[in-house]
């Protein structure tokens, strides 16, 4: 399993069209991608191959969000999705 952490820094957050980026990307890959938000309220969690899932988040800038990837293309999962982040999703 392959993780990683991202800070947000666009002033929408994590709105449709860098959650749609980003769903893209992860559809390109077999390997299962989940990803996590943790805030006072507890941790949400959505599949990163879903649209409505990702945005019901509700990341918003300076929140922290969590990419977990397992399968069998999690390592090139993992260097794909993170480049999407830091050039979509600052």
């Amino acid at each position: 399993m392959q993780s990683f952490n991202h800070t947000l820094n666009c002033v929408g957050g994590l709105h449709a069209r860098p959650a749609g980026v980003i769903v893209n990307a992860a559809k390109q890959f077999s390997s299962d991608i989940l990803i996590r938000k943790l805030s006072a309220e507890g941790a949400k969690e959505a599949d990163a191959k879903r649209l409505i899932s990702l945005m019901s988040l509700g990341a918003r800038k300076g929140e922290t969000i969590t990419f977990y990837i397992n399968g069998p293309d999690e390592a090139a999962a993992a260097e794909k999705l993170l480049a999407v982040c830091r050039e979509t999703v600052g």
